[in-house]
């Protein structure tokens, strides 16, 4: 039977509003993979800077807290590398393309942990007491911990959040008993903590083939970095700048300061773990989602990045809201012990700061689905460059507030820059990725 016009017309916008809800419900089922998966990964994260933190002291956490942002340094190259550049131009292709390009990926990624890992052993040797130790352990362990991660972002480019939850679940099921039989047997020292950290990493790493049915390929790894040569380097050079500051803060405030207010530096970090969960959370869908939805509507981009910034800007103040409030009513106590005192003072720069970062995020998940990474770069080697001059400079003259209100300075100098940045990327290219290979290229399954 033939439709009337009007029905026809009915029929007509059922569809693509049927479609458009469709879709919208597939990303909320990737988000909430994202954020229930960095849940996971988070909460082994915040389980070990807490244990060391109530169990080791601030001395021995600060030594923890160089290590673990000399970790953060080369996780940002190896995912520069490695996890990036499959994000962009992998998200959502069937699964023997993506078999493939995973195969160098993670290759690539335990080939930056080896050469990393080589680099912090021998700066290890070079230094003395707890630091040397907490280094020591990192060194070993650093190619566990670049694979494990680099398994994460293989699984949600293919939209396969959960995949990634069950890694990140083995590795904290494995991490947790590890801390109580180190302190029950008399092992309680930075060492083995940071140690038992990344060997419970490895674990998880060494169930990815098993998830992917493959295995990774180190000879893979200069072809991968070949193909990608135009966003690798670029990526890695914009994560390790990301990494730098936050390095370059730390070393600054401990060699000003001591020890001790790198430690009270890092609590205040992870006081912030519970609203990070979210961000990073956010942080490991909206790169592929931001992907899609360049390639099914450009137009749409721009109002994607200001609701993955607005939202995350607006839970960042509620949750540095809470700890304001909660922490000289018990909550303090509970999560750092004796060094909450001296880290209070810190939450509200640190809530600022990333605020900062959460309003930043948005306009880079769209610089980097359209492959805009020389500009991409410029924003993040800008707004680190202000937070290590600012945060030292605030820690020389006015001490460790002062050191993470210059921290919280360069974020907000990262957030202008980068929408203005997105603003111009979006018209010079006009909706089309800026580094993106060809259609026949990917459709041909060549990683």
């Amino acid at each position: 039977m033939l439709l009337d016009t009007g029905q026809a017309a009915s029929v007509g916008r059922r569809r693509p509003t049927a479609a458009t809800w469709r879709l919208i419900r597939q990303a909320c089922q990737r988000l909430s993979w994202g954020v229930a998966d960095q849940g996971m990964s988070s909460l082994s994260n915040f389980a070990v800077n807490i244990y060391v933190a109530r169990t080791l002291g601030a001395v021995q956490y600060g030594a923890f807290a160089l290590a673990y942002v000399t970790y953060g340094f080369a996780l940002n190259a190896s995912r520069g590398l490695a996890t990036d550049p499959l994000l962009v131009r992998f998200s959502g292709t069937d699964i023997p393309t993506w078999r493939r390009a995973i195969t160098r990926c993670t290759g690539t990624a335990v080939t930056v942990g080896l050469t990393g890992g080589a680099i912090i052993l021998t700066i290890a040797a070079l230094l003395s007491g707890t630091v040397r130790l907490a280094f020591l352990a990192l060194g070993l362990t650093l190619p566990a911990l670049t694979l494990q991660d680099s398994w994460r972002y293989s699984f949600f480019a293919l939209g396969r959040g959960r995949l990634a939850f069950i890694n990140d679940t083995v590795w904290l099921v494995v991490l947790i008993p590890a801390l109580v039989l180190l302190r029950k047997t008399g092992h309680a020292d930075v060492f083995w903590f940071v140690f038992a950290w990344g060997a419970a990493a490895g674990v998880a790493a060494a169930i990815g083939p098993l998830q992917a049915r493959t295995v990774p390929r180190l000879s893979g790894a200069w072809e991968w970095l070949y193909r990608h040569r135009d966003l690798g380097p670029r990526y890695m050079a914009e994560g390790t700048a990301s990494s730098t500051g936050g390095l370059l803060r730390n070393y600054g405030v401990g060699f000003i300061l001591g020890l001790a207010a790198v430690g009270y530096v890092q609590a205040a970090t992870t006081l912030m773990g519970p609203f990070m969960v979210i961000y990073f959370g956010m942080g490991l869908v909206a790169l592929p989602e931001a992907a899609r939805i360049l390639r099914r509507s450009p137009r749409h981009l721009p109002h994607f990045c200001l609701l993955v910034s607005g939202g995350l800007c607006i839970l960042a103040l509620a949750w540095g809201v809470v700890l304001l409030v909660a922490l000289p009513r018990g909550l303090g106590q509970l999560m750092l012990g004796n060094i909450w005192k001296p880290t209070y003072p810190l939450v509200l720069p640190t809530t600022i700061g990333i605020i900062g970062s959460c309003a930043a995020t948005g306009a880079g998940a769209g610089l980097h689905a359209l492959g805009a990474a020389r500009r991409s770069l410029g924003v993040m080697v800008i707004s680190q460059t202000v937070v290590v001059v600012f945060s030292i400079a605030g820690a020389a003259f006015g001490g460790v507030v002062w050191a993470m209100a210059g921290s919280a300075v360069g974020s907000w100098v990262g957030a202008l820059i980068g929408w203005r940045q997105l603003r111009a990327a979006m018209r010079e290219s006009g909706g089309t990725p800026v580094g993106a290979v060809s259609r026949s290229t990917t459709s041909a399954g060549r990683p």
